[in-house]
C-alpha cells in the first residue's frame, strides 16, 4: 500500500515523464484553494504557455472514492475554471477511468494510464494492470468488530482520540483498534496529529465506503402489529418498559429519524433491542404480524449497535452514523431520507 506521500512523488515523476520537454515546473500544496484544497498543484510551460494541474490523491481507486474526488475536483474547476484538475490514485480501473471522463476530468495512475486534455494536450493511455493488487478489501474493516472502532470515529468526528481511550469506548481491544487504525491510514482517511493523538482526516469517505458494506437485515427483525398507529406516544411507550426490564435499546430507521431530524414522517417504528423481542411484544400487548406490520424490533447483529445513542425527550435513538446506515438502503424512501439527516444533523 502506497502511503500519500509516496504516491505524490510517484505522480509528479510520472507528470515530468510525459511532459519532458516543459520548463519552469513549480510545485505546491493546494494553497490559496479553500476548503477544497487539493493534494498537489503543479505549474509549468510548454513553449511560452503556462499550464496549472490541480491533483487530489486517493490511495485505492475504488470508484467510490473516485466519486469522491470528482465531487471535490468539480469544485475546484468551478471556482478555478484556469486550472486542469487531475484525479491520481495507486491504480484507476477501466471503470474509474470512465467516470472520471464522463466528468471531464483528467487521470493518472502508477501503473501507468493517464487521461490528460487541456488546451492542445491529449494523453492517453489504457490498458496496463495494476502491478500491486491489494489483498486486503476494504470490507474487511466493517466486520462487527472492527465497525465498532468505526462507527466511535463517526459519532464523535472532530474528536482527537488516544488509542486506549478509543478501543475503551469501542469496546474492543487494544490491538483490534490497532489493527483498524493502521488500515485506515493507509487509506489516509485518519490521520495523526499532537501526541499522536487520531483524528479522521476524511469522514464522508468513511461514512460512505461503510454504507457500501453494510445493510441493515444483517439484525435479525421481527415484525408486530399494533392495534394503534405508530406515533412518538407508543414509542415512549416500548422505550420506558425497555428501560423497565434493563433492556439496552435505540431506535432507527425513519422513526429514529424523526426525532432528531425535522419533516421526516415515519409508517412503522424499527427499534434495537436486547434479549427476547417476543417477550417484550407481549407485554405491549403487540401481535405477531403476518405481513410487514407497524413495529419491527431488531436484535443487533453486534451490540456496536447501541453505541452512544441520542437522547431525545428520554428516548434513545442510534448515533447519526448508524442512523443513515440504517436507512441508506431501506427500500422505502430510505436513501432520501438518509441523504435528509446527513444535510439536516451531520455536517459531513
Amino acid at each position: 500500500m502506497f502511503s500519500t506521500k509516496e504516491i505524490r512523488h510517484l505522480a509528479t515523476q510520472r507528470l515530468r515523464e510525459l511532459f519532458p520537454r516543459a520548463s519552469a515546473w513549480q510545485e505546491s500544496h493546494g494553497a490559496g484553494f479553500g476548503a477544497q484544497a487539493p493534494d498537489l498543484m503543479l505549474k509549468f510551460k510548454m513553449g511560452q504557455s503556462e499550464h496549472t494541474l490541480v491533483i487530489d490523491i486517493v490511495p485505492v481507486g475504488h470508484p467510490r472514492e473516485l466519486r469522491s474526488v470528482a465531487a471535490r475536483l468539480g469544485e475546484i474547476r468551478r471556482d478555478r475554471p484556469e486550472v486542469y484538475p487531475v484525479a491520481v490514485a495507486p491504480h484507476i480501473s477501466a471503470q474509474g477511468a470512465t467516470l472520471l471522463k464522463r466528468a471531464s476530468l483528467g487521470y493518472l495512475d502508477l501503473s501507468g494510464n493517464c487521461y490528460l486534455a487541456f488546451d492542445n494536450v491529449l494523453i492517453e493511455k489504457e490498458g496496463k494492470p495494476n502491478p500491486r493488487p491489494s489483498n486486503r478489501p476494504l470490507k474487511a474493516l466493517f466486520a462487527p468488530r472492527a465497525t465498532r472502532v468505526v462507527r466511535a470515529l463517526l459519532a464523535q468526528a472532530e474528536r482527537p482520540w488516544r488509542l486506549e481511550e478509543l478501543a475503551r469506548s469501542a469496546e474492543v481491544s487494544l490491538g483490534h483498534a490497532h489493527n483498524v487504525i493502521k488500515r485506515l491510514e493507509e487509506l489516509s482517511w485518519v490521520e495523526r496529529g499532537d501526541q499522536q493523538r487520531i483524528r479522521l482526516a476524511k469522514p464522508a469517505d468513511l461514512l460512505e465506503a461503510w454504507v457500501d458494506a453494510y445493510t441493515y437485515r444483517a439484525n435479525a427483525v421481527s415484525g408486530y402489529f399494533s392495534p394503534e398507529r405508530a406515533t412518538r406516544r407508543l414509542m415512549g411507550d416500548l422505550s420506558r418498559l425497555a428501560q423497565t426490564e434493563g433492556r439496552r435499546h435505540a431506535f432507527t430507521l425513519h422513526c429514529g429519524a424523526a426525532l432528531v431530524a425535522p419533516n421526516v414522517r415515519f409508517p412503522a417504528i424499527h427499534c434495537y433491542v436486547d434479549g427476547d423481542p417476543d417477550a417484550l411484544a407481549r407485554s405491549l400487548g403487540l401481535r405477531p404480524a403476518e405481513g410487514d406490520g407497524n413495529v419491527h424490533l431488531m436484535t443487533p447483529f453486534d451490540s456496536g449497535v447501541f453505541y452512544a445513542p441520542i437522547i431525545k425527550s428520554g428516548i434513545p435513538v442510534a448515533c447519526l452514523p448508524q442512523l443513515y446506515a440504517d436507512l441508506f438502503h431501506y427500500e422505502r424512501r430510505g436513501r432520501e431520507q438518509a441523504n435528509h439527516l446527513r444535510r439536516a444533523a451531520m455536517g459531513y
